[in-house]
């Protein structure tokens, strides 16, 4: 089943600021939180929805990439239908500004549900790459699989920083919640603040013993083989985003994205423009005025093309639909072939003797009607087609 637009799932149009935006978010995230709908599959699903949907346009990055390229361009997130309502506690902890919907604080909310994620969650940086690809690769579509170094968690503490589980305590100061309460006295009355506690930094837990082997950061440095599944049609500087596949946080949390800038490596023979790929042909001038056929190449191997006779220098032949797909479409552009009669330059005696008694000719005099039309109105009526 094809995604909804994300800008209907959360009810705003796309001029909505990042403002009302979360607004909207908060109000779906209330009315399908499962907790107000337990045993509700359809409601659990709208959840997520949602959270997938706030997760894009609430970056502006990932918001620019997705109003250009749809889906596609927005590739990871908390898409493909696997995600975990923990993740979403997880990575929106904090939408609800740190009060409940439902009249308590938001971390008591979250609490009373079991979940225990009030917390202040890690995540990691982003990483971006450059992934070079071949004119065919955009043209069909590719995937790449490619060695990325970035920082993991630490292979032998799991991410967590420490020596070993009994090394990991509740902070006592927050009793685990990583938020303090502090109240005061005003002239309007009692007003209580809540703040990051500045003993465990939010993450409502101590470190009491570090591991040795990522000195208590709980990430080093290592590689992981990524799959990457490229769309047809996309163009040099479109920047793809895998969520998830970016650096670890230190000790624990959610990692960073990865962002992959798209480059085009110049093909040999064609040259692209656009949805468009021109193909600059040369002929003899024999072959111009009797006529022949060729083979040229296309980004799907060799097309043999007939050039009628007394072709003219400048001529553009079409072949439809031989050009670079539309990303995320189903429109294709044409692969554009630019005649140029080729003039010698150095002729031996007998082929100056042969022109020669050319030269008098009436077929050889240009007399160039109104059919002929300049490069101008060549190029204006291209455009008209």
């Amino acid at each position: 089943m094809s995604k909804r637009d994300y800008y209907e799932v959360l009810g705003v149009d796309r001029n909505t600021p990042a403002d009302e935006i979360k607004k909207a978010y908060r109000k779906m995230a209330i009315k399908y939180h499962p907790d107000k709908n337990p045993g509700d599959k359809a409601a659990e699903d709208k959840f997520k929805e949602a959270a997938e949907a706030y997760d894009v346009l609430s970056d502006n990055e990932k918001r620019q990439r997705y109003n250009q390229y749809g889906h596609q361009g927005v590739n990871g997130g908390f898409s493909g239908g696997n995600v975990n309502v923990e993740d979403i506690f997880e990575h929106f902890g904090d939408i609800f500004g740190g009060r409940s919907p439902f009249g308590g604080g938001f971390e008591d909310f979250f609490e009373t549900g079991t979940r225990g994620r009030a917390r202040r969650v890690n995540r990691g940086t982003d990483l971006r790459i450059k992934l070079k690809l071949t004119l065919e690769e955009i043209s069909n579509g590719v995937e790449k699989k490619i060695k990325v170094k970035k920082q993991v968690p630490c292979n032998v503490c799991d991410g967590t920083g420490a020596k070993d589980r009994n090394a990991v305590q509740t902070c006592l100061q927050c009793a685990g919640s990583g938020k303090v309460r502090k109240v005061t006295n005003t002239f309007i009355g009692q007003m209580q603040t809540v703040t990051t506690c500045p003993r465990c930094h939010g993450e409502g837990r101590v470190v009491t013993s570090s591991c040795k082997n990522c000195n208590g950061d709980g990430r080093m440095i290592g590689e992981e083989m990524i799959t990457m599944n490229i769309p047809a049609g996309v163009v040099e500087g479109v920047q793809l985003s895998m969520s998830g596949k970016g650096n670890a946080p230190p000790q624990g949390g959610i990692p960073g994205d990865l962002i992959i800038v798209v480059e085009e490596i110049p093909h040999e023979f064609l040259m692209r423009d656009g949805l468009n790929l021109i193909y600059e042909l040369y002929i003899g001038f024999p072959d111009a005025c009797m006529g022949t056929s060729v083979e040229i190449p296309t980004l799907s191997g060799k097309a043999k093309i007939g050039i009628e006779p007394g072709t003219q220098s400048g001529k553009i032949l079409r072949l439809k639909s031989k050009g670079i797909p539309e990303f995320n479409s189903y429109d294709r552009g044409d692969l554009l072939v630019h005649i140029n009669v080729w003039t010698p330059q150095n002729l031996s005696s007998d082929e100056k003797k042969i022109i020669s008694t050319l030269r008098n000719s009436s077929n050889f005099f240009p007399h160039p009607d109104r059919s002929e039309k300049n490069i101008f109105e060549k190029i204006r009526s291209f455009f008209r087609e």
